[in-house]
């Protein structure tokens, strides 16, 4: 989910718009790796950023002009808010209903830990579905 932290950078959020219209012409990781290596997050920049990794720039503009993604970006914020998300990473662990559109959380994962947190959590909401 996207979760821009605007309130520290202030260009996040629409470098998230970026990185989901690059992914419209299947290069969502390829932006999000150029952002997260250069900091480079002006409009320009995110222009340069596309143009590296081939986009197709019209289609590109047109998708970032035009705020395609910003309700999808909003409603994800405001997902992970309710649940108690404030920084990134953030993880959440849990059970999905029958239908797998609704997460049961039963547990989160602040920041960046090692794989035996993941692990140790994992094995505790498996152990209790059994």
């Amino acid at each position: 989910m996207d979760f821009p932290l605007e309130n520290i950078h202030k260009k996040a959020f629409k470098a998230h718009e970026a990185a989901s219209c690059s992914g419209d012409q299947g290069k969502y990781w390829e932006m999000h790796g150029l952002i997260f290596e250069t900091k480079k997050m002006t409009e320009s920049d995110l222009d340069q950023h596309a143009q590296s990794i081939g986009l197709d720039m019209t289609a590109f503009n047109d998708c970032l002009g035009s705020g395609t993604y910003a309700s999808d970006i909003r409603i994800d914020i405001a997902e992970g808010r309710k649940v108690g998300i404030s920084g990134t990473p953030s993880f959440l662990i849990g059970i999905t209903g029958p239908d797998q559109s609704k997460l049961k959380v039963s547990m989160k994962i602040r920041g960046a830990q090692p794989y035996a947190v993941f692990k140790e959590n994992l094995d505790k909401v498996l152990s209790s579905i059994k």
